[in-house]
Formats: C-alpha cells, sequence, structure tokens
C-alpha cells in the first residue's frame, strides 16, 4: 500500500459515506477498501444501491446541499452538468502519481468541464451484442461481425426454446432514464430517430421511434424471458451468466463477470460482436462511464480525494486483479490497463471493448443532425426527468397495457409541455 503514497494517521481519522450502485465492480470496490481504511486510519459508511434508487438520492442530495454523502458514484450524464452548477469538487490536484495522462481521452474529456475534471472514472464502457457460441452453432448460425437487428431477430427465433428457459435475447425493460432509455436511446438512434430536431422539438412521436420501440416489443414477446419490466442491467446479466440467454445487448463491463467461471455458468460458450446496427451505425453503440465525485457539501474534501485516488488508480486496478483475477479488472478507464499482458491474456474481449469505446461519437449520435451531443442520452438537465417518463410509457407497452403508438403519443405531449416550460423550443 505504500505505492499509493498513503500513510495512516489515526490522529486525524475520518468516517465518510460513499453512495454507489449496486454493480459487481462497485462491490468489488467495498470488498477491497478495507485496504485504504487500514493504510489511512478513515473508515467508510458505505450506502450501496440499485441504479434508479441512487440517481434519486443523490441527484437530491447534491441539488440540496444536503451534504449526506462525501463520495457520489454519478454517470458521465451527470459529470458536467453538476460541475458546471458550481456543485463538484475539482479533482485536478491527486498529484503526478495519479498519471491523468495514463486516463483513456475520450472518457476523461466528458468528465472536464472548462479544463476542470469534476470527476474520476471508475469504469467506463460502450455496447456490444453478446451470445452463445454453443447455441448458434447447434443451430447452424454464424455471428456477423456487425449484425442488424433483423439478423438478430431471425437469430432469436432460431435459438430461443422457452421449454428449457432459454430466451433468443434478453433486453433491458426496467424503466429509468439509466435503465431501459440507455439501451433503447442507440436503438432509436439506429433506426434514424432522435430525441429532438434541431429546434428542439420532440421527436418521440415520429415513425422511426414507432418502428425501434415496435421491434423492441415484438421481440421481447416472441423472444424474451418472463418479468421484462423488471429486468435492468444486473438481472440480465444474472439471467445470462446462469444460461437462460443467448444473446444479450448492452454494456461492454459485463464481459468481465461473464467470462469468469466464478461469476458465470457460461464462460466457456460465450462471444461477442459489435452492437447491431438498421439504418445508420450513428449512435448504434453508447459511451458510458461510471465515476467517482466528491461534492462541494462535503466537510471532509481531503479525505473523500484521498479515496477517490486510490480506488481509481493504476495500483486499484492491480490490487483487483491480484485478489480476483485478471478478468476482473474495472475496464475502459486507463490505456494501462490494456497494455497489462495478464489482462490482455485473461479477457479476450479487451481489443473489442477499447475499440468500442474510443469509436463511439457523442456528438454525432444520430442519423440526422441534433442540437444536443449524448448517444443515449441527452445532456442537459432536463432529460432525467423526460428519459424516466419515456421509459414508463415504453414500459407500458412492453407489458401491453397500450399500444405502441398510443404509449409514443403520450409521452410526445407530456415532453413537448416539459420542454415549453424549460423554455427549448425555437
Amino acid at each position: 500500500m505504500a505505492a499509493l503514497g498513503f500513510s495512516a494517521s489515526l490522529a486525524s481519522a475520518e468516517d465518510i459515506t460513499i453512495a454507489t450502485v449496486n454493480n459487481a465492480d462497485m462491490i468489488v470496490m467495498q470488498k477491497l477498501s478495507p485496504e485504504w481504511e487500514k493504510a489511512t486510519g478513515n473508515k467508510i459508511n458505505w450506502v450501496v444501491l440499485e441504479e434508479n434508487v441512487l440517481r434519486q438520492r443523490v441527484t437530491t442530495d447534491i441539488a440540496t446541499g444536503s451534504g449526506q454523502f462525501d463520495i457520489m458514484t454519478i454517470g458521465g450524464y451527470e459529470t458536467p452538468i453538476w460541475g458546471k452548477a458550481g456543485w463538484l469538487t475539482a479533482l485536478d490536484d491527486l498529484g503526478s502519481d495519479y498519471d491523468y495522462a495514463d486516463l483513456i481521452a475520450p472518457v476523461k474529456a466528458g468528465l472536464t468541464v472548462d479544463g476542470k475534471l469534476f470527476a474520476v472514472p471508475f469504469y467506463a464502457e460502450s455496447s456490444f451484442t453478446m451470445y452463445r457460441k454453443d447455441l448458434f452453432e447447434a443451430a447452424g448460425i454464424k455471428m456477423p461481425e456487425a449484425p442488424t437487428y433483423d439478423q438478430i431477430a431471425e437469430y432469436a427465433a432460431k435459438v430461443t426454446d422457452k421449454s428449457k428457459g432459454v430466451y433468443g435475447l434478453c433486453l433491458r425493460g426496467k424503466p429509468g432514464w439509466g435503465e431501459n432509455m440507455a439501451y433503447l436511446g442507440t436503438l432509436v438512434n439506429t433506426y434514424g430517430g432522435e430525441w429532438f430536431n434541431m429546434e428542439w422539438k420532440p421527436q418521440i412521436s415520429s415513425q422511426p421511434w414507432k418502428d425501434a420501440i415496435g421491434w423492441y416489443v415484438k421481440a421481447m414477446a416472441d423472444y424474451g424471458p418472463p418479468g421484462i419490466t423488471s429486468n435492468g442491467f444486473n438481472e440480465n446479466q444474472a439471467l445470462f451468466a446462469t444460461g437462460h440467454c443467448a444473446m444479450w445487448i448492452d454494456a461492454t463491463s459485463a464481459a468481465g463477470r461473464l467470462y469468469d467461471p466464478k461469476q458465470s455458468q457460461v464462460a466457456d460458450k460465450i462471444a461477442f460482436t459489435k452492437a447491431p446496427v438498421k439504418v445508420t451505425p450513428n449512435g448504434s453503440s453508447w459511451a458510458w462511464s461510471w465515476n467517482l465525485a466528491v461534492p462541494k457539501s462535503t466537510k471532509k474534501a481531503d479525505t473523500a480525494k484521498s479515496f477517490v485516488k486510490w480506488a481509481t488508480s493504476k495500483d486499484y486496478i492491480k490490487l483487483v486483479g491480484e485478489k480476483e483475477g485478471w478478468v476482473a479488472l474495472p475496464p475502459g478507464t486507463r490505456q494501462s490497463t490494456y497494455d497489462n499482458p495478464n489482462y490482455q491474456k485473461a479477457a479476450p474481449f479487451a481489443a473489442t471493448v477499447i475499440k468500442a469505446i474510443e469509436s463511439a461519437d457523442p456528438t454525432k449520435p444520430t442519423l440526422n443532425p441534433v442540437p444536443y451531443t449524448g448517444i443515449q442520452f441527452v445532456a442537459i438537465p432536463e432529460f432525467q426527468a423526460i428519459g424516466t417518463l419515456v421509459g414508463q410509457a415504453v414500459s407500458s407497452a412492453v407489458a401491453g397495457q397500450q399500444s405502441v403508438d398510443a404509449a409514443l403519443d403520450g409521452a410526445q405531449g407530456q415532453v413537448e409541455a416539459m420542454m415549453e416550460q424549460a423554455g427549448y423550443p425555437k
């Protein structure tokens, strides 16, 4: 631990509270955190929450300045908005040994406002298609390097065997701007749709939206597992890891867990390819990061920075490899991870993942020009509410409570009213 530059200072030890998401990489961070506590004498109170709940809690805390949390796990969506609002502490002063130059450039850029870094990346991801090569071989199917959505539906029909609990396609259905809409945003993009046109008029009732969501609702009805509207990232990962999904289109960060025989029953039976496309490749795979940020409201900024530095350092990544296995490294944040021969050997997906992360372009997320940046989100403060509202509308269509057209037409009217109130339409 001495290499991290920490020394125990029990006289000035502090308790800090960290809010984080219940994803597997963060669970590892919590598991290994006693190493930092032992080295520094500080203690951590963990608040580990499901993704939608985490977002609600940290958004309320940061907006009210209540100071409940000393460190927050936030996404690439919130970081620039909250940094610009003056709600976050800049993290440019973690020391030369932190090696900022090692951070993956587009990930770092997404967390930077006016030249200041307002969060440091814990892991970053794009999206791709994971599939069961044994089931494909048995069905006589060869997955192409760049599948289309028509092909995905065709393959799903051939490998679905509901009598054996094998579903051709698993996709997020849990409503939320960062749950079902994280995936569905990319689906709409590649179908040629967008959230807003150049005049900031919502496009949710447009034909590309209806075609994309129509494909999704039918695919889930025909080939998806039961309980779609309860399945988010973690639930689908569990389904895939236990052999119930033939294909899953989702975050590249899942690969490390699905290839880990300690966490996956199908570790030796899976392969991966690009996220599917339909009309355009623009915005067909996402660009996302989970990051550690220090809110301005904390009274313990120095201690918080000490932990943030430790948990996103090269030494921490090495510690994960030694303790949890090299395949389990938090992905997408540091070039040194991808230069590490231990990781290259353990993670056959590494080169594909880093290429997807570096090639995703949040400035060109759609077929047509748009006034916003962001692939699976729109980088405006109002999007959190808008995305969740639309996610709930789509969820109602998946559940059969209303038609796709009715769900999207209703959401269109509500979003129009929200954008009018916020003063966006030109």
